[in-house]
C-alpha cells in the first residue's frame, strides 16, 4: 500500500491544524503587564470595591459622628371656619356664622447635643475604623482579582506548552505513519502496522483539537476577567519562569503586616472596643441646648384681640440621664465585653489559619521546585529514548507498540513537567496573594 492512500486523511488533519497554528501566530501578544493594567481599569469587582471605599471615606465626618448642631427651618400654618354662638354675662347673645381663624408660625431652630457621654468621639473613631476596613477590603479585592488574572494567564501559558507538546506528538505520529507505509510498500511490514500508525495519528490529532477547544474556552474566561470583548483574540508566551526560593520567616512576617484577613480581624476587634465605649456612654447624662427665632401671625375675629403678630428669640437647655432601664444597660455592657473577647479569639484563629496556609503553600512550592528539576531530566531522557526507538523502528528492529510506548512516555514526561511548572507557579502566586504582595513576575 502506498502512502498516497492516506493523503485524504492527512490533508483533513492538516486542514484543522493549519488555521489554528496561523491564528495563534497572527494574534497580538498580550503581556502580563498589559493584562493587569486592563484588569485594574475595567474589572467590575475592583470598580465596586473602589466605590464602596469612596462611600466609607465620605461617611467619615464630624457631622456624621454627632459633633455639630442641627439647624432647621420650620413653618406651620393652620386655619379654621367656625360658627360661634356666644351668650355674654349681660345676657346678650352674639352669633357669628362662618368665622375664619388663622395662625402662621415660621422661623429657624437649632439643636445641639453638647455632651452625650463621649459617644460622639466613639462614633467618629468608629467611622474611621470602618473606612480603614473598607480600604483593606478594597485591597483584598484587588489582590484576589490580580491573582485570578495572573493565574489564568499562566494557565494559558501552560496550555500553550501542552499544545506545542501535542503538535510535536502529531509530527512524531506522522513520521511513524510514514515509516510504516514505506516498510509496507516494500513488504517489510504488515498492513496492521500501517493501520495502527494511522489510528495513533488520528488520536493525537483529536487530542490536539480537544486541547485547542479548552484553550479557547480559557481565553474567553480570561477576557471576562479583563472586561473586554469575550471573543477578542490574543496570544501569550510559552515559557513560565519560577522565582527564587523565598524565606519562610519573611513570608510570615510580611503576612502579619499586610494580609487582608489579619488586618480585617484586627480592625473588627477595634470596632468591638469602640462599641463598648458607645454602650457605656448611655450611663452618662445627655445635655443639649436649643434655640430659635420665631415669627407668628394669628387672626381671631371673635376674641378680644382680633390679630396678633409676634417675633423673638427662644432658647433652652435639656438634660436627661438613664436611672433604671430594667438592667438592660448592664446586659449591653456584658455583651459588648463578650464581643471583644470573641473578636480577639477570631483574630488569633485567623492568624493561625493564615500561617497554616503559608506553611502548606511553602511546602507545595519547594516540592514543585524538586519536581521541576526531576521532570526536566525525565523529558530529556524520554526524548533520547524516543529518538533511539524511532530509528530502530525505521530499521525494523522493534514493533509499533514499542514506538507508541516511547512516544507516550515522552508526551507524559513533557505534560508532567509543564503541569509541575504551572502548579509551582500557582503556589508562588498564592504565597504572594496571602502576604498582600501580588507582583507581575
Amino acid at each position: 500500500m502506498k502512502l498516497t492512500k492516506f493523503l485524504p486523511v492527512l490533508l483533513l488533519c492538516l486542514f484543522f491544524l493549519k488555521p489554528v497554528t496561523y491564528a495563534q501566530q497572527a494574534a497580538p501578544l498580550l503581556t502580563l503587564e498589559d493584562a493587569v493594567s486592563i484588569a485594574l481599569k475595567n474589572n467590575y469587582n475592583i470598580q465596586l470595591a473602589k466605590n464602596n471605599t469612596a462611600i466609607s471615606a465620605a461617611n467619615v465626618s464630624i457631622g456624621n459622628a454627632g459633633y455639630l448642631p442641627v439647624l432647621t427651618a420650620n413653618a406651620s400654618t393652620s386655619s379654621s371656619i367656625l360658627n360661634i354662638n356666644q351668650t355674654r354675662s349681660d345676657g346678650t347673645v352674639n352669633k357669628i356664622p362662618r368665622l375664619h381663624n388663622s395662625s402662621d408660625t415660621y422661623g429657624p431652630n437649632i439643636n445641639w447635643t453638647i455632651f452625650d457621654g463621649f459617644a460622639m468621639f466613639a462614633n467618629y473613631d468608629q467611622l474611621k475604623q470602618l473606612n480603614k476596613l473598607s480600604q483593606v477590603q478594597q485591597r483584598d479585592t484587588i489582590q484576589s482579582t490580580l491573582a485570578s488574572v495572573i493565574s489564568t494567564y499562566y494557565n494559558l501559558i501552560n496550555q500553550t506548552q501542552q499544545l506545542l507538546a501535542l503538535k510535536e506528538e502529531i509530527q512524531i505520529s506522522r513520521l511513524q505513519l510514514r515509516y510504516a507505509s514505506d516498510r509496507y510498500s516494500v513488504g517489510r511490514a504488515a498492513k496492521l502496522d500501517v493501520l495502527n500508525a494511522q489510528v495513533n495519528f488520528n488520536t493525537d490529532t483529536t487530542n490536539f483539537l480537544t486541547q485547542i477547544q479548552q484553550f479557547n474556552t480559557t481565553k474567553i474566561n480570561f477576557n471576562r476577567l479583563l472586561v473586554r470583548k469575550l471573543n477578542e483574540d490574543f496570544s501569550v508566551p510559552d515559557t513560565i519562569v519560577i522565582q527564587n526560593q523565598p524565606v519562610l520567616a519573611d513570608i510570615i512576617a510580611q503576612a502579619q503586616k499586610s494580609n487582608p484577613a489579619i488586618l480585617a480581624s484586627q480592625i473588627n476587634k477595634r470596632l468591638t472596643e469602640i462599641n463598648l465605649k458607645q454602650v457605656r456612654a448611655l450611663r452618662y447624662p445627655a445635655i443639649g441646648v436649643n434655640s430659635g427665632y420665631a415669627f407668628s401671625n394669628s387672626t381671631t375675629p371673635a376674641g378680644f384681640t382680633q390679630t396678633q403678630n409676634t417675633k423673638g428669640l427662644n432658647y433652652g437647655l435639656t438634660a436627661s440621664i438613664n436611672i433604671f432601664d430594667g438592667f438592660n444597660q448592664v446586659r449591653r455592657e456584658r455583651v459588648a465585653k463578650l464581643q471583644i473577647n470573641g473578636a480577639g479569639i477570631r483574630a488569633s484563629q485567623i492568624q493561625q489559619l493564615v500561617e497554616t496556609q503559608i506553611n502548606a503553600l511553602y511546602i507545595d512550592f519547594l516540592s514543585g521546585l524538586d519536581l521541576i528539576r526531576v521532570g526536566q531530566s525525565n523529558v530529556e531522557i524520554a526524548r533520547q529514548n524516543l529518538n533511539i526507538t524511532l530509528e530502530k523502528y525505521r530499521l525494523g528492529n522493534i514493533t509499533p507498540l514499542e514506538v507508541r510506548e516511547a512516544q507516550r512516555n515522552y508526551l507524559d514526561a513533557k505534560t508532567r513537567f509543564f503541569t509541575n511548572q504551572y502548579q509551582t507557579k500557582l503556589s508562588e502566586i498564592s504565597l504572594k496573594e496571602i502576604t498582600g504582595n501580588i507582583s507581575l513576575n
